[in-house]
């Protein structure tokens, strides 16, 4: 068989030589190492469990320490994840930054070239958090798949109501709420007496009794309730599974490292009722005995979205050395492109970060909050539009909660009003250095004469 070369660099040092690339395929993988060491240095492979344990065994008989593969789908994860366990430093690459690089870029080289790339030092690694993060995102996001598909039977279940013009959702806010389930689970045990029907207010319950019996005389079709019930018992299953995860996710956040043997008292809470759809236990408190502090106190961030946060970054933030880092990371920086000494464009750059979207709807639901970052929304929003004041203020959070959970900062808002003033005062003291700056001074106007 023919030596494979991969053609070399003499003018670049090479900063590891027992490098290894491997190109993922759906069903099979090629694999490179140093052509000095092996007479076939690229080789293709199964994408079964035994042949990416023969993958390991090959890497290994030939002096291999890291590996380097590029990220396709979710069929990288079991190669990752078994040359990990193998000993491997494994390193996930993004294929827009391996493309960036100028060279051979086919199908027969491209494992080769690969590895030549990670040979010179020349590939980045994604950011992957340890396994016990790992864990707890895959159940936070398998919690969140289940909440989606209970929601499409709650669509179902509406839907079925309006069929029988049982208008239940002009009532009640919520038809999975109290009264709302109370009233469709006697509908479908066979009730149809509007007055027994409206019995089942519950007394927090906006509605009147008779508004709500006026609302439950409806056209009763079997067909139609066996709709209802049918999306019932699929929507009471889904709800058994995601109390099950909740289960796994209070153990997972059982099992982090705790970073503060000795946190700080947590404060009162910021909200008095508990949001629709959390988890079942108390993440605030769970959260707060593993990092110490209490992310809920910036404003923007709940108990639900700071676990969420947490699962996709991790609990130790210092795989970034600054703030200005992590918000690179999550695209929310502005971009620096510049050629010739002129800025070219600014603009963010497009990201399926998770952790970014979050972010940003965390940002959105500070836009009539009576808050420093929601006064700061708003004066971006007036003079750059929404989309950009989003952005900006998503970015703000993210600062916040990176030095929040890095160094411990204890966040505390100073408020609108105070934000509002310090803004006035920093443009007031633009407009007076331009001014001197020009020959002239800057004097208050008098006071309007009163009319008498």
């Amino acid at each position: 068989m023919t030596k494979i070369t991969t053609g070399g660099h003499p003018d670049m040092k090479m900063v590891n030589s027992h490098a290894a690339a491997v190109d993922i395929g759906s069903t099979m993988h090629m694999a490179a190492v140093n052509p000095d060491v092996c007479e076939t240095p690229v080789r293709a492979f199964g994408t079964f469990t035994r042949d990416l344990h023969d993958l390991a065994t090959w890497f290994r008989s030939c002096g291999v320490t890291s590996v380097a593969m590029e990220s396709t789908g979710v069929y990288w994860i079991p190669a990752f994840e078994i040359l990990e366990q193998h000993g491997f430093e494994v390193i996930l690459v993004n294929a827009r930054y391996a493309k960036n690089v100028p060279g051979r870029k086919t199908d027969v080289s491209d494992a080769a070239w690969l590895r030549q790339l990670h040979s010179y030092g020349l590939l980045r690694g994604s950011f992957r958090p340890e396994a016990e993060i790992a864990a707890l995102r895959s159940y936070l996001r398998q919690r969140e798949r289940l909440v989606e598909y209970a929601a499409a039977h709650i669509q179902h279940m509406q839907k079925a109501l309006m069929e029988m013009n049982l208008q239940l959702h002009h009532v009640v806010s919520d038809i999975t709420g109290v009264t709302g389930m109370r009233i469709i689970r006697a509908l479908v045990a066979g009730e149809r007496d509007p007055d027994a029907l409206a019995a089942y207010r519950d007394v927090r319950c906006q509605s009147s009794i008779d508004k709500i019996r006026s609302a439950l005389i409806g056209n009763d079709r079997d067909e139609h309730i066996f709709a209802l019930a049918q999306s019932l018992d699929l929507y009471d299953a889904y709800q058994a599974k995601i109390a099950e995860c909740d289960q796994k996710l209070e153990a997972s956040v059982e099992v982090l490292t705790i970073r503060n043997a000795n946190p700080a008292p947590l404060p009162k809470p910021r909200f008095r009722q508990k949001p629709a759809g959390a988890p079942a236990f108390d993440v605030r408190a769970a959260l707060h005995g593993v990092l110490g502090v209490d992310l809920t106190q910036i404003h923007g961030i709940g108990p639900s979205l700071a676990l969420k946060l947490v699962a996709e970054c991790g609990t130790d933030l210092r795989a970034w050395p600054s703030s200005k880092h992590f918000t690179s990371w999550l695209c929310l920086a502005p971009g620096n492109k510049i050629s010739g000494g002129k800025l070219l464009s600014s603009r963010t750059r497009r990201s399926s970060s998770r952790a970014a979207a979050l972010l940003r709807l965390a940002a959105i639901t500070l836009g009539r909050s009576d808050t420093a970052l929601g006064a700061f929304y708003r004066r971006l929003s007036s003079r750059i539009g929404k989309q950009k004041a989003v952005t900006a203020t998503a970015r703000k959070i993210a600062v916040l909660f990176y030095n929040t959970l890095r160094f411990g900062m204890t966040y505390s808002d100073p408020g609108a009003a105070a934000y509002d003033e310090r803004h006035r005062t920093r443009v007031l003291a633009n407009l007076q250095r331009r001014a001197r700056s020009l020959g002239y001074e800057l004097a208050p106007a008098p006071a309007a004469a009163s009319v008498s």
